[in-house]
């Protein structure tokens, strides 16, 4: 591994994606002191494009040649659909069997084939593992993996040359992908940049596994936030990163994911899905927030199902 692995993911990933807009909240916060980084502008409208680009492109002409293979609910699976597709590399996504038609659509869009094994993720994983382990592809990991983590660091790049005033900024964890990567992008710049990692309260796993410096079981319920939700692996490398980086976690209730959508929507106008509500509540709620922080609220992602968007709707 080089000195600044982010960077050199960044060198991977910029010929096929364009930086994402940082676009200034004046909504939600008319002095100013808020900007929105749009992810919800990537090709698959998630994050996740970056670390597929920055996996993908790292493999030689023989993995390239064997194809890759992933476990995906939506936007993982999108991700290294479109990756594989932009760089000729034969792609295979395995859902569970209870994902909706619109998310296994989406996937196949963008050019993988789709199959379903298992009644949940950890399930279609094995199935993805022994698929890759069967055909000699490569399996590509939604979080661990640290390609995969470099890449979707590359947005903590884009951010110090978009708004390098930015004091504090607040993103939506799941397996530690996106704020693992932005920790260590911020290292490598050296930048004194506050991560605030933000949870459901329904499922919080990496925060338990920062504060007890190893992976743990905890409970998960049902949670608008479907992109962050589920457990972690044993020894996911996006755990160091999470417990050197992240400065505060803050654990949000449905309820309030569910009213910052609707006033992302009324106030900026933008559609997001569900781990956005999650980050942009901690940024609301948040005590420490003074009148000359300069924040901004990661927009993980624009892929809101149907059934939340009418969930999201006032009756």
């Amino acid at each position: 591994m080089t000195a600044r692995p982010v960077h050199d993911a960044r060198a991977r990933v910029a010929p096929y994606l364009d930086p994402t807009p940082l676009r200034p909240a004046l909504g939600l916060d008319p002095t100013g002191g808020l900007t929105l980084k749009l992810e919800s502008f990537q090709p698959t409208g998630s994050f996740k494009v970056r670390g597929a680009f920055s996996r993908l492109t790292a493999l030689d002409a023989d993995r390239r040649a064997s194809g890759v293979v992933a476990a995906s609910t939506g936007n993982h699976g999108a991700a290294v659909a479109y990756a594989a597709r932009r760089l000729g590399i034969e792609a295979r996504v395995v859902v569970p069997v209870p994902t909706p038609d619109g998310r296994v659509r989406a996937i196949q869009r963008f050019g993988a084939s789709v199959t379903s094994a298992g009644a949940e993720c950890g399930a279609s994983e094995v199935e993805a593992r022994r698929v890759a382990d069967a055909t000699g592809a490569t399996f590509v990991s939604p979080y661990n993996d640290p390609q995969v983590m470099q890449g979707q660091g590359t947005l903590a790049l884009e951010l110090a040359d978009q708004a390098p005033d930015c004091t504090r900024l607040y993103v939506a964890v799941g397996g530690g992908g996106l704020v693992g990567g932005i920790c260590l992008g911020l290292g490598e710049l050296g930048r004194a940049v506050e991560v605030v990692g933000c949870s459901p309260a329904a499922s919080c796993p990496m925060e338990a596994a920062v504060r007890a410096g190893r992976v743990v079981d905890v409970p998960h319920a049902e949670t608008l936030s479907l992109a962050t939700a589920g457990a972690l692996e044993e020894g996911t490398v996006t755990l160091e990163p999470c417990t050197q980086g992240v400065h505060r976690w803050v654990r949000i209730g449905e309820d309030r994911i569910a009213a910052s959508l609707r006033r992302l929507y009324a106030e900026e106008r933008i559609l997001a899905e569900g781990a956005v509500g999650v980050a942009l509540a901690a940024w609301e709620d948040d005590p420490e927030r003074g009148p000359d922080d300069r924040c901004c609220v990661v927009v993980c992602g624009g892929n809101l199902d149907p059934e939340h968007l009418f969930h999201l709707l006032p009756s």
